[in-house]
Order: structure tokens, then sequence, then C-alpha cells
């Protein structure tokens, strides 16, 4: 395990350097939730999540540095606007990272940023988002130290997004990524995401998530408040053994294939996230009419077709729709003719699982 010691670089830069960088980056979907946090940005419980394949950021970062440059500064436009609201909150995360990234302090950046998929339509945007822009960063750093290895250059990336957004250390890696420390992965962290070791059964190497858009509106309780309502939690006690014994299961089940055991674990994770919103003090339900419907279609054809087709969800309304790619065919029949009435607009997404972000 990497000691987050030798994330903080002590670059000595003499020299004039500007040019500009672009990677593209997924969001994710956990399989085994993590709510509640520590210390900054330090998960409670491990998660394990898949990697998702079109969802994702395009990230372009042009970066000036000069030993003049006496002050940071950076300007970040999202799909060609300038966002000032964007800006207040990406400011925290680089004083975060300031300790790792000394050379900032002499660097002036130009962030411009776009989605594959809508603003505000469920998926992780900040998860894609911090992945894509800390891989920047970490192409500046290794144009200034080009012995960095590329295991240490995506260790590092997904340290520094994690203190962005906890998710997207999750981001910088795929198909299946581990994060926070557990019984089962000595090499598993709380300071950044790990590939999953095992071999991958076959049946989840190119798995489905369809992405239902039940709302699109902005959450009215944030995840951040909800991370912090588990820490007086009463039942956080039971929730923390519970995402233990899962993510110790789910490691089996992805080697094996059992899909069976699969469906169980991730819907129970799914429900129980949203337990814990709604037993919290004070509670809260982010869930929908229309979230419960689908959930309800969702047994419902399981149970008459014979069908593996399941659901997660994150701290949000909108469902994940997660089924073996031999299933394609019949399940965006059975969206199209019963479920996408609950979506807004009929909108969904379709992805598949991905094997992690790529430079541009």
């Amino acid at each position: 395990m990497t000691d987050i010691f030798e994330f903080k670089n002590k670059i000595n830069i003499e020299k004039n350097h500007e040019g500009a960088i672009s990677w593209n980056s997924p969001s994710n979907i956990a399989l085994i939730k993590y709510w509640g946090k520590k210390e900054i940005q330090i998960p409670k419980n491990s998660s394990l999540s898949f990697t998702l394949s079109k969802c994702s950021t395009n990230c372009n970062l042009r970066f000036k540095f000069s030993k003049s440059i006496k002050d940071f500064k950076f300007q970040l436009f999202f799909e060609g606007k300038r966002e000032i609201s964007f800006e207040t909150k990406m400011n925290t995360f680089f004083q975060r990272i300031n300790r790792y990234c000394s050379y900032l302090n002499n660097t002036e950046l130009v962030i411009e940023t776009s989605n594959s998929f809508p603003h505000s339509s469920g998926i992780a945007s900040s998860a894609s988002a911090y992945s894509a822009l800390s891989l920047c960063l970490m192409d500046i750093e290794k144009s200034f130290s080009p012995e960095i290895s590329s295991e240490f250059f995506f260790k590092k990336a997904s340290f520094l997004s994690r203190l962005g957004s906890g998710s997207a250390c999750r981001s910088t890696l795929g198909p299946v990524v581990i994060w926070g420390e557990n019984t089962v992965f000595n090499d598993s962290s709380n300071y950044y995401g790990t590939k999953y070791p095992k071999g991958l059964h076959d049946i989840f190497k190119n798995y489905n998530d369809t992405i239902l858009l039940v709302d699109k509106g902005k959450k009215h309780v944030s995840s951040s408040v909800g991370h912090d309502l588990m820490n007086d939690h009463f039942f956080s006690n039971d929730r923390l053994s519970q995402a233990e014994n899962n993510i110790i299961q789910l490691c089996d089940v992805l080697s094996n294939g059992d899909i069976d055991q699969f469906i169980k674990i991730v819907e129970s994770e799914a429900l129980t996230l949203h337990a814990m919103m709604m037993t919290s003090n004070p509670y809260f339900i982010l869930l929908k009419p229309n979230t419960l419907k689908i959930i309800n279609e969702v047994w419902s054809y399981r149970k008459t077709s014979g069908s593996k087709v399941c659901f997660t969800l994150d701290a949000g309304a909108n469902i994940h729709l997660l089924y073996p790619n031999n299933e394609f065919d019949k399940i965006q029949n059975f969206i199209k003719k019963s479920l996408s009435v609950f979506c807004k607009n009929g909108e969904f997404i379709n992805d598949q699982v991905g094997y992690g972000p790529n430079k541009l």
C-alpha cells in the first residue's frame, strides 16, 4: 500500500512551462454503497463499483507554469460557459490538494469540461469530473517528473480525485473498483481506489446499466448532508457490519458468476442506503413515487419471466437497471413497454461496464 506521504511532491522546476492536456473519465455506479464519512473524504465503510463506459466527462486543461506567477488562479468552463458557482466548490478541492501538488502555487489553469450525459440526470457527474481533472493534473506532474510510473500515476490521480468527490476515486480505474479498507483485500485503501484483484466472471465483463431518469431536479438534501447524518445514526454500527459482510459475499459472486446472489446483494444495498436516509435524524426521502413503481415492475417482470434484471440506486430517485448482455433486447422492450412511462419525458440512458479513463 502506498504511503500517502509519497504523494507530496517536491518538484524543483526552473523553466517556464505551458500546454494543454485532455482526458475522458467515466462515471461509476456503486454496488456496495458507502454512506458516512470520517475526516476529509474518508469513508466509514468500503464500497465497490462498476465503472461505466458511455456516461463520462471530457476535461481539457490548459496550464501555464512560471516562477513569476505568485498566486494560483483558475477558471472553469462547463460546456462552453464559465461557471462561477462551480469554481467556488472546486476552490475547496484545490486547497485540499495543494500540499500534494506544490507546483500549483505557480500555475494558472483554464478548465473546460463537458459531459456525455445530461446535467442533473442523476448520474454521478462529480465522480467523472473530478477524476478527469485529476488525471489532467497528473499529466502536468508527469511532464515535470517523467520517471513517474503508470501505477503511481493512476494511484495518485485516484487519491487526488477523492479530495474533490469521494466516489471519484473509483472512476480512475475499471471495470470493478474497491475503495476503503476491508477484511477481504489487504491492498484496499481509504485514500484511493484499487482494482478488483480477482478474475472477473465473463458475464460481468459487459454487464449493462440502463439509467431510468425518474427525476432530473436538484436533490432537496445533498449527499454531503446525508453522509454527516450517519455520525449519530442509531443503526450506523449495524450498517457498517452489513456493508462489510456484503462486500465479502459480492467479491466471491463477481468471480463465480452467481447472478441470483448478485441480485440479492445489490438490491439490498440500494434499499438499505435509502433506509438509512429515512431513519436518520432528521429523516428524509429521496425516492419518488415513480421510483417505487419501477421497482415493483422490475420485481414482477423478474418473477414472471425468469429474467436476471435487477436495480440499484444512488442517493437520488433514478434507477440503475443492471442486467446481463444476453438479455439486452428483451430488457429494452421491457423498458419501452413498461418502465419508460415512469421516466421524466420517457428518458433513459443505456450504458455498460467500462474499463476506465482515456487520454484524448
